[in-house]
């Protein structure tokens, strides 16, 4: 199927995914949040309570259903690391947690928590999330990077309910 010149791709993708655009700044606030607390050694509590207080958050405000669900992705992010961080640590071979950047570490973490405690959110979705953020906040082999260990940690979470004896 040959695209309509008439209309942009862009214009298209705009009229179809206002409300995915929404999440995507949510997710995109709840990266910058975990960045403060990583970078600045500040509590998850404080970095929530003050974030929409203060620099560009403060200017272009979301709405309370979506800073709520910053806020709880940020700080399940926080609250899950012992579960969160051996899972990225098992499929980043030849990677330590520690060699990784902060925001591709931050990246990894936010997608790992979609997918084991925000389960409605399908799979993929959380993936391309994923890949969106990494785009605007990282590189492309960063983008390339995510993908692969994202992929790998979708995979075994989905075979985990499978029969063991395979």
């Amino acid at each position: 199927m040959s695209e309509d010149p008439g209309e942009p791709q862009a214009e298209r993708r705009a009229k179809r995914k206002p409300a995915r655009e929404s999440r995507r700044q949510a997710r995109e606030a709840a990266l910058q949040m975990l960045y403060q607390w990583e970078v600045g050694k500040t509590s998850i509590a404080e970095v929530v309570r003050t974030f929409w207080t203060v620099g560009p958050a403060s200017e272009h405000p979301l709405g309370e259903s979506l800073r709520a669900f910053a806020a709880t992705l940020a700080e399940g992010v926080v609250a899950n690391l012992e579960r969160i961080d051996p899972q990225l640590s098992e499929s980043a071979e030849h990677w330590r947690l520690s060699r990784m950047t902060v925001m591709d570490r931050l990246i990894l973490r936010l997608a790992v928590y979609e997918f084991v405690f925000e389960t409605a959110t399908p799979p993929k979705v959380v993936i391309n999330e994923a890949l969106e953020l990494a785009r605007t906040f990282s590189t492309d082999d960063a983008v390339r990077f995510i993908n692969g260990i994202l992929d790998a940690i979708r995979r075994k979470l989905e075979g985990e309910g499978e029969d063991e004896t395979r």
